[in-house]
Protein backbone atom coordinates (compact mmCIF):
# COMPACT_ATOMS: atom_id res chain seq x y z
CA UNK A 1 0.00 0.00 0.00
CA UNK A 2 1.59 3.26 -1.09
CA UNK A 3 1.19 6.62 0.61
CA UNK A 4 0.51 9.83 -1.31
CA UNK A 5 4.22 10.72 -1.10
CA UNK A 6 5.31 7.47 -2.72
CA UNK A 7 6.47 5.82 0.49
CA UNK A 8 4.93 2.60 1.76
CA UNK A 9 3.56 2.39 5.29
CA UNK A 10 6.53 0.24 6.28
CA UNK A 11 8.96 2.86 4.97
CA UNK A 12 7.12 5.62 6.81
CA UNK A 13 7.17 3.51 9.97
CA UNK A 14 10.93 3.03 9.66
CA UNK A 15 11.52 6.71 8.94
CA UNK A 16 9.50 7.71 12.03
CA UNK A 17 12.08 6.22 14.36
CA UNK A 18 11.80 4.48 17.71
CA UNK A 19 8.68 6.40 18.78
CA UNK A 20 6.67 4.66 16.07
CA UNK A 21 6.69 1.50 18.18
CA UNK A 22 4.60 2.87 21.05
CA UNK A 23 2.34 4.50 18.45
CA UNK A 24 1.91 1.11 16.80
CA UNK A 25 0.93 -0.37 20.17
CA UNK A 26 -1.53 2.49 20.78
CA UNK A 27 -3.13 2.01 17.37
CA UNK A 28 -3.61 -1.72 17.95
CA UNK A 29 -5.07 -1.04 21.41
CA UNK A 30 -7.51 1.58 20.08
CA UNK A 31 -8.74 -0.70 17.30
CA UNK A 32 -9.05 -3.68 19.66
CA UNK A 33 -11.01 -1.72 22.28
CA UNK A 34 -13.27 -0.13 19.66
CA UNK A 35 -14.06 -3.49 18.04
CA UNK A 36 -14.71 -5.11 21.42
CA UNK A 37 -17.14 -2.33 22.38
CA UNK A 38 -18.93 -2.56 19.02
CA UNK A 39 -19.42 -6.31 19.52
CA UNK A 40 -20.46 -5.85 23.16
CA UNK A 41 -22.95 -3.08 22.45
CA UNK A 42 -24.30 -4.99 19.47
CA UNK A 43 -24.78 -8.14 21.53
CA UNK A 44 -26.59 -6.35 24.36
CA UNK A 45 -29.79 -4.95 22.93
CA UNK A 46 -30.38 -1.58 24.60
CA UNK A 47 -33.98 -1.11 23.49
CA UNK A 48 -36.44 -0.36 26.27
CA UNK A 49 -39.73 0.49 24.57
CA UNK A 50 -40.91 -3.11 24.12
CA UNK A 51 -39.87 -4.10 27.65
CA UNK A 52 -41.53 -1.02 29.13
CA UNK A 53 -44.75 -1.85 27.31
CA UNK A 54 -44.61 -5.40 28.69
CA UNK A 55 -44.20 -4.17 32.27
CA UNK A 56 -46.93 -1.59 31.78
CA UNK A 57 -49.25 -4.34 30.58
CA UNK A 58 -48.38 -6.45 33.62
CA UNK A 59 -49.23 -3.55 35.92
CA UNK A 60 -52.58 -2.86 34.26
CA UNK A 61 -53.59 -6.54 34.19
CA UNK A 62 -52.22 -7.17 37.69
CA UNK A 63 -50.04 -9.96 36.31
CA UNK A 64 -46.49 -8.90 37.15
CA UNK A 65 -45.53 -12.49 37.95
CA UNK A 66 -45.68 -13.41 34.25
CA UNK A 67 -43.85 -10.20 33.42
CA UNK A 68 -41.11 -11.09 35.89
CA UNK A 69 -40.67 -14.51 34.30
CA UNK A 70 -40.53 -12.94 30.84
CA UNK A 71 -37.87 -10.43 31.90
CA UNK A 72 -35.82 -13.17 33.57
CA UNK A 73 -35.39 -14.93 30.23
CA UNK A 74 -33.92 -11.79 28.63
CA UNK A 75 -31.39 -10.62 31.22
CA UNK A 76 -28.43 -12.20 29.41
CA UNK A 77 -28.71 -10.02 26.31
CA UNK A 78 -30.96 -7.16 27.41
CA UNK A 79 -29.56 -4.57 29.81
CA UNK A 80 -33.00 -3.00 30.07
CA UNK A 81 -34.47 -6.33 31.17
CA UNK A 82 -32.06 -6.41 34.11
CA UNK A 83 -33.12 -2.94 35.25
CA UNK A 84 -36.84 -3.54 34.83
CA UNK A 85 -36.57 -6.92 36.53
CA UNK A 86 -35.08 -5.17 39.55
CA UNK A 87 -37.98 -2.72 39.42
CA UNK A 88 -40.63 -5.45 39.28
CA UNK A 89 -38.89 -7.61 41.88
CA UNK A 90 -38.44 -4.78 44.40
CA UNK A 91 -41.96 -3.47 43.92
CA UNK A 92 -43.15 -6.34 46.10
CA UNK A 93 -46.33 -6.84 44.10
CA UNK A 94 -45.39 -10.35 42.96
CA UNK A 95 -44.92 -11.48 46.60
CA UNK A 96 -47.76 -9.48 48.10
CA UNK A 97 -45.41 -7.14 49.98
CA UNK A 98 -46.14 -3.45 50.51
CA UNK A 99 -44.89 -1.06 47.86
CA UNK A 100 -42.01 1.26 48.79
CA UNK A 101 -41.11 3.83 46.18
CA UNK A 102 -37.75 4.57 47.81
CA UNK A 103 -36.82 0.89 47.86
CA UNK A 104 -37.70 0.45 44.18
CA UNK A 105 -35.82 3.60 43.13
CA UNK A 106 -32.72 2.45 45.02
CA UNK A 107 -32.82 -1.00 43.43
CA UNK A 108 -33.29 0.46 39.95
CA UNK A 109 -30.48 2.96 40.48
CA UNK A 110 -28.09 0.25 41.65
CA UNK A 111 -28.87 -2.09 38.75
CA UNK A 112 -28.76 0.71 36.19
CA UNK A 113 -25.37 1.85 37.49
CA UNK A 114 -24.05 -1.71 37.20
CA UNK A 115 -25.27 -1.94 33.60
CA UNK A 116 -23.81 1.45 32.66
CA UNK A 117 -20.45 0.54 34.19
CA UNK A 118 -20.41 -2.61 32.06
CA UNK A 119 -21.27 -0.61 28.94
CA UNK A 120 -18.56 1.97 29.68
CA UNK A 121 -15.84 -0.61 30.23
CA UNK A 122 -12.80 0.47 28.20
CA UNK A 123 -13.89 4.09 27.75
CA UNK A 124 -11.14 5.34 30.07
CA UNK A 125 -8.54 3.54 27.97
CA UNK A 126 -9.84 5.23 24.81
CA UNK A 127 -9.58 8.62 26.52
CA UNK A 128 -6.06 7.87 27.76
CA UNK A 129 -4.90 6.63 24.37
CA UNK A 130 -6.49 9.66 22.71
CA UNK A 131 -4.34 11.87 24.93
CA UNK A 132 -1.12 9.84 24.91
CA UNK A 133 -0.93 9.29 21.15
CA UNK A 134 -0.45 12.93 20.06
CA UNK A 135 1.89 13.56 22.99
CA UNK A 136 4.01 10.59 21.95
CA UNK A 137 3.90 11.86 18.37
CA UNK A 138 5.07 15.30 19.46
CA UNK A 139 7.84 13.72 21.51
CA UNK A 140 8.98 11.83 18.42
CA UNK A 141 8.90 15.07 16.44
CA UNK A 142 11.02 16.89 19.02
CA UNK A 143 13.47 14.00 19.07
CA UNK A 144 13.62 14.06 15.27
CA UNK A 145 14.18 17.81 15.23
CA UNK A 146 17.05 17.41 17.67
CA UNK A 147 18.58 14.90 15.28
CA UNK A 148 18.00 17.24 12.33
CA UNK A 149 19.73 20.17 14.02
CA UNK A 150 22.55 17.89 15.07
CA UNK A 151 23.03 16.93 11.42
CA UNK A 152 23.07 20.61 10.50
CA UNK A 153 25.67 21.33 13.16
CA UNK A 154 27.89 18.49 11.95
CA UNK A 155 27.52 19.32 8.24
CA UNK A 156 30.30 21.29 6.56
CA UNK A 157 27.83 22.76 4.11
CA UNK A 158 24.24 23.45 5.10
CA UNK A 159 21.58 23.16 2.41
CA UNK A 160 17.79 23.04 2.33
CA UNK A 161 17.71 19.30 1.68
CA UNK A 162 19.37 18.48 5.01
CA UNK A 163 16.85 20.58 6.91
CA UNK A 164 13.83 19.42 4.89
CA UNK A 165 14.59 15.73 5.21
CA UNK A 166 15.10 15.98 8.96
CA UNK A 167 11.87 17.89 9.51
CA UNK A 168 9.96 15.57 7.16
CA UNK A 169 11.00 12.50 9.10
CA UNK A 170 10.35 14.19 12.45
CA UNK A 171 6.75 15.12 11.59
CA UNK A 172 5.78 11.54 10.69
CA UNK A 173 5.26 10.62 14.35
CA UNK A 174 3.02 13.66 14.87
CA UNK A 175 0.81 12.67 11.95
CA UNK A 176 0.43 9.08 13.15
CA UNK A 177 -0.19 10.23 16.73
CA UNK A 178 -2.93 12.63 15.66
CA UNK A 179 -4.60 10.00 13.47
CA UNK A 180 -4.71 7.54 16.37
CA UNK A 181 -6.08 10.24 18.70
CA UNK A 182 -8.80 11.21 16.24
CA UNK A 183 -9.94 7.59 15.86
CA UNK A 184 -9.92 7.08 19.64
CA UNK A 185 -11.93 10.23 20.36
CA UNK A 186 -14.48 9.54 17.61
CA UNK A 187 -15.03 6.03 18.96
CA UNK A 188 -15.31 7.35 22.51
CA UNK A 189 -17.84 10.01 21.48
CA UNK A 190 -20.05 7.54 19.60
CA UNK A 191 -20.01 4.97 22.41
CA UNK A 192 -20.65 7.63 25.07
CA UNK A 193 -23.64 8.91 23.12
CA UNK A 194 -25.12 5.40 22.97
CA UNK A 195 -24.65 4.84 26.71
CA UNK A 196 -25.98 8.31 27.61
CA UNK A 197 -29.09 7.69 25.53
CA UNK A 198 -29.63 4.34 27.25
CA UNK A 199 -29.20 6.00 30.65
CA UNK A 200 -31.74 8.69 29.80
CA UNK A 201 -34.21 6.09 28.50
CA UNK A 202 -33.84 4.02 31.67
CA UNK A 203 -34.43 7.05 33.89
CA UNK A 204 -37.52 8.13 31.98
CA UNK A 205 -38.94 4.62 31.64
CA UNK A 206 -38.45 3.65 35.27
CA UNK A 207 -39.82 6.94 36.55
CA UNK A 208 -43.00 6.40 34.53
CA UNK A 209 -43.41 2.78 35.63
CA UNK A 210 -42.78 3.54 39.31
CA UNK A 211 -45.48 6.20 39.16
CA UNK A 212 -47.89 3.74 37.53
CA UNK A 213 -47.17 1.12 40.19
CA UNK A 214 -47.78 3.68 42.92
CA UNK A 215 -51.10 4.67 41.37
CA UNK A 216 -52.03 0.99 40.97
CA UNK A 217 -51.29 0.32 44.65
CA UNK A 218 -53.37 3.32 45.71
CA UNK A 219 -56.34 2.19 43.61
CA UNK A 220 -56.11 -1.48 44.56
CA UNK A 221 -57.77 -1.17 48.01
CA UNK A 222 -60.58 0.90 46.52
CA UNK A 223 -61.18 -1.69 43.83
CA UNK A 224 -61.30 -4.49 46.40
CA UNK A 225 -63.75 -2.56 48.57
CA UNK A 226 -66.02 -1.92 45.63
CA UNK A 227 -65.91 -5.61 44.75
Amino acid sequence: MEGSSGFSLLELFTMGGVFMWPLLFFSIAVIAIALERVIYLGYHNLRLDDLSAKVDEGIRTNNLSATKEYLSTLTKRRMGARVLLALVDRSGLTEGRSFSEHRVEKAVETEALSCINSLENGFNFLTALGSLSPLTGFLGTVSGMIGAFKSIAEATEVNAQIVANGIYEALITTVFGLIIAIIAMIAHSIFSHIVDRFSADVEQCCSTLITEIAIHCENAPTERNEA
